[in-house]
């Protein structure tokens, strides 16, 4: 296998198990019908995360870190971090419309899916 496909893989499996050792860890203390406190937990811990990992391998480039931990790691943990660092990005650039759009877009077609996927088992 790859090099950057082992880093990637090593890092989605890390960060899944980071994700479900939260929900874990929450789940004793809240209830499973009330707010899913151990999703947003894992969302906001995601993106600080890729925040801070994009700000330190921006300055120093690793791509081999990288690939661990901001595709891997931070993809295995929460996709929500990668598309509120897109997004963030958007805005620091200047474009501004295209990212309300993909806000927008990423919201309305996510919780679409999810109602289409769940009627088409059910």
């Amino acid at each position: 296998m790859p090099l950057h496909l082992l880093l990637v893989f090593i890092g989605g499996g890390a960060g899944s198990l980071c994700r479900y050792a939260i929900g874990l860890l929450l789940s004793r203390h809240t209830q499973s019908h009330s707010f899913p406190l151990a999703t947003f937990t894992a969302n906001a811990l995601g993106c600080m995360l890729i925040g801070m990992l994009i700000a330190h391998l921006d300055r120093q480039p690793h791509n081999g870190l990288r690939l661990l931990l901001v595709t891997g790691f931070c993809g295995g943990f929460t996709t929500f971090s990668t598309f509120s660092h897109e997004t963030l990005r958007l805005l620091t650039t200047g474009h501004h419309l295209t990212a309300i759009l993909y806000m927008t877009a990423s919201l309305i077609t996510a919780l679409t899916a999810v109602a289409a996927g769940f009627m088409l088992v059910r």
